[in-house]
C-alpha cells in the first residue's frame, strides 16, 4: 500500500480521527474493525486513521481518511493533539497487521490527531477500504484499542473536558431540540461529575442562549419534558460572558 494510482503515500506521517457522538443519553466514540489479514489475530477495534497522501494537506487528509473509513464526510474536524513517541507501536499483534499492509511497517509514524463532536443519529457510518466495521461505542466501554489509540481517545476527552469551560460546545452533539434533562447528562458525562439539578437549570437558562420552546417530547412514557433550542446567534453576543461548570 505504498502508492496509490496518482498520489504518493508519506509513511511517516498519519492522521487519526476521534469521532463523538451523543445518543440514547450516552456519549459514544466511533470505532472501526481492521480487516482481517491470515494468520495474523487480530481483536483490537481502533480509531478511524491512516497514512496521508504527500499532496494533500493534513486537513484533507483528515477528511479524506475519515470517509474512506467511514463513509462520513462534511463534519466538522479540528485538530487537538500530535502523537510521536518512538514506541507508539508495542503490541506485536498491531506490527505484524502492519507487516502485512503496508510497504513499510517499521517507519517511526508521527500521528496529527483530530476530533469531532456530531449527532449521532444524523450519521449512519458506512465502512470501506481496511475497515470492516463501522460503529458507534459508549465510551465507558471502550476496551484495549489498537496501537496507542487508547492515549489518543483520553486525550480528546481532556481536551473537549477543557474547551466546554470557555465554550458550550456540547451543544454540537445534540438534536436541533432538546430537554434540559438532555443536556445535564451530556454535561455530566464530558465533565464527569454530577451536577445539582436545580443549580444547573438556573445557570443554564441564566444565559439566554438556551431557548425554551413552546413544544414537549412526545411519544415518551413519562410526563413529557419541554424543549429547547440552542440560539447560536444570542451565544454570540454573549459570547465574552459565558461561564460553564
Amino acid at each position: 500500500m505504498a502508492q496509490a494510482s496518482e498520489h504518493i503515500i508519506n509513511p511517516n506521517v498519519s492522521v487519526d480521527n476521534v469521532i463523538l457522538g451523543f445518543a440514547d443519553n450516552e456519549l459514544k466514540v466511533l470505532l472501526i474493525e481492521r480487516e482481517r489479514v491470515e494468520e495474523v489475530p487480530d481483536d483490537f477495534l481502533a480509531l478511524p486513521g491512516n497514512l496521508i497522501y504527500e499532496d494533500e494537506t493534513l486537513d484533507q487528509a483528515a477528511e479524506r481518511v475519515l470517509y474512506e473509513l467511514t463513509g462520513l464526510k462534511n463534519i466538522f474536524l479540528e485538530q487537538f493533539h500530535s502523537f510521536g513517541d518512538p514506541n507508539r507501536i508495542r503490541k506485536k499483534q498491531d506490527l505484524d497487521w502492519l507487516k502485512a499492509i503496508r510497504a513499510h511497517p517499521e517507519a517511526r509514524v508521527i500521528t496529527v490527531a483530530y476530533y469531532s463532536l456530531i449527532k449521532a443519529d444524523n450519521y449512519n457510518p458506512t465502512p470501506s477500504a481496511f475497515a470492516q466495521k463501522a460503529f458507534w461505542v459508549p465510551i465507558t466501554d471502550v476496551g484495549q484499542l489498537a496501537f496507542d489509540h487508547n492515549d489518543i481517545f483520553y486525550r480528546a476527552l481532556e481536551h473537549l473536558k477543557d474547551k466546554l469551560y470557555k465554550y458550550p460546545i456540547g451543544f454540537e452533539l445534540l438534536p436541533e431540540k432538546f430537554t434540559l434533562a438532555q443536556l445535564q447528562r451530556l454535561y455530566e458525562i464530558i465533565l464527569q461529575t454530577k451536577l445539582d439539578k436545580r443549580n444547573f437549570r438556573r445557570k443554564i437558562l441564566k444565559t439566554k442562549f438556551v431557548v425554551p420552546l413552546n413544544e414537549k417530547q412526545r411519544g415518551v412514557a413519562h410526563k413529557p419534558a419541554r424543549l429547547y433550542h440552542f440560539d447560536k446567534e444570542r451565544f454570540k453576543s454573549t459570547e465574552h460572558r459565558y461561564v460553564s461548570y
